[in-house]
């Protein structure tokens, strides 16, 4: 019973693994043996996966309000096409390390990339013959997949498809092209999203709650108070906060709702933040303070936690018929995004909400998918026209 005096600031066990594994990766880079990481053999890659780059300095959205005309500059991109799938490439997702990511598609296949492969690949670098960037392939499915997540700590992969299952790969077996756990839902399932513990998943489905579901028993938990939402419409995705401690969901009939990680209860409604259109994303910022939607309105957005308040607001994309993404680059400076009918990758500055650059897309028609690496600068398009394209910074 002895008082603690001493005042510990949220997440300082956090913090202070992440500075743990941090100084472990600094002496790995500079050969220092404590069990390192090799980076030879795909296998090597697997030793140390699961490292995370966890946030250092948040950008305080609050504090500037009118900043117009000090916007920074994106650096400058090249893109190259990595792989095709079959048919429309739906989907895509970063390891949270960013050494991976996996592209889903209508044909329902999965492919997995490492990201070293294919920045060799953009150099040419293929001493040995060509350089085949995809490291696995994976087909369970028999509908298309919407949404794919890696597990924070293990060599696992999820994938939600149409035909209503969430399937878990692991991705450390070579030969392994099938799923080793499925979990069977009672709708199509259109997001996924691993807790930060890697016990639990979301799954954001044509149901109006979201679907919690314990990863070791496969029990299935919904909200509390689930009754009083009036929540009629389905879930186009579902997004953890940094700690797990909050979840926020995009839906159909364009509200955005905020949900305690603990409870499962609604803290938030957001209703109509995108008017009548669909909300077709929604992520929190590394701080967990603020969250980016994104919706069939043409307009991206971005909200207080804590009040609901909408802060600020970036236009000048068109995006009224993909389930179109915003996101954050990996140190949330800026903001990415699709116009569709001009067929670019628009990039705004997240602070003046001014729009800094517009990439053509280089797809056949506009990407239905745009993420960025939590690692590094480097982001993935894919589309309609089965392309998965990789982008990074020109050194």
């Amino acid at each position: 019973m002895t008082p603690l005096n001493a005042e510990a600031p949220p997440n300082k066990l956090l913090e202070l693994v992440a500075k743990g594994l941090a100084a472990e990766r600094d002496e790995a880079s500079r050969g220092v043996s404590s069990g390192g990481v090799g980076v030879d053999s795909f296998g090597g890659m697997l030793a140390g996966y699961g490292m995370v780059h966890l946030p250092t300095n948040a950008v305080d959205f609050s504090a500037v309000q009118d900043t117009k005309g000090s916007s920074k500059s994106f650096p400058k991109h090249e893109t190259r096409h990595v792989s095709e799938h079959k048919n429309a490439a739906r989907c895509a997702r970063f390891s949270p390390d960013g050494r991976f990511f996996a592209t889903g598609s209508t044909d329902t296949s999965i492919k997995l990339f490492e990201v070293l492969k294919v920045k060799q690949m953009i150099l040419g670098d293929g001493r040995d013959g060509p350089i085949r960037p995809v490291v696995r392939t994976f087909y369970d499915h028999l509908q298309p997949i919407n949404d794919l997540d890696f597990h924070p700590q293990n060599t696992i992969l999820i994938s939600g498809a149409k035909d209503h299952t969430i399937k878990f790969f692991d991705f450390s077996k070579t030969v392994a092209r099938r799923a080793f756990r499925v979990i069977q839902d009672t709708h199509n399932v259109r997001s996924v999203c691993f807790h930060p513990s890697g016990e639990y998943l979301l799954a954001g489905t044509d149901h109006p709650i979201p679907h919690l579901y314990d990863i070791n028993t496969f029990k299935c938990y919904l909200s509390a108070n689930a009754q009083d939402l009036n929540a009629n419409a389905g879930i186009n995705q579902v997004r953890y906060s940094t700690t797990g401690s909050t979840y926020v969901t995009a839906s159909k009939d364009g509200s955005i709702r905020v949900w305690d990680g603990v409870t499962a209860q609604c803290v938030r409604s957001i209703i109509g933040a995108h008017g009548l259109a669909e909300a077709t994303s929604a992520s929190f910022t590394k701080d967990q303070r603020f969250i980016l939607s994104c919706g069939k309105d043409s307009s991206i957005k971005l909200w207080e936690v804590g009040t609901g308040r909408l802060v600020k607001q970036y236009l000048g994309a068109i995006h009224t018929h993909l389930r179109c993404q915003a996101v954050f680059n990996e140190t949330e400076e800026f903001i990415l995004s699709v116009d569709e009918p001009k067929n670019e990758v628009v990039i705004w500055d997240a602070l003046t909400a001014e729009i800094t650059e517009r990439l053509p897309s280089n797809h056949i028609g506009a990407p239905r998918w745009i993420e960025h690496s939590p690692a590094e600068a480097a982001f993935v398009t894919c589309g309609n026209d089965r392309s998965v394209r990789f982008w990074k910074e020109t050194l």
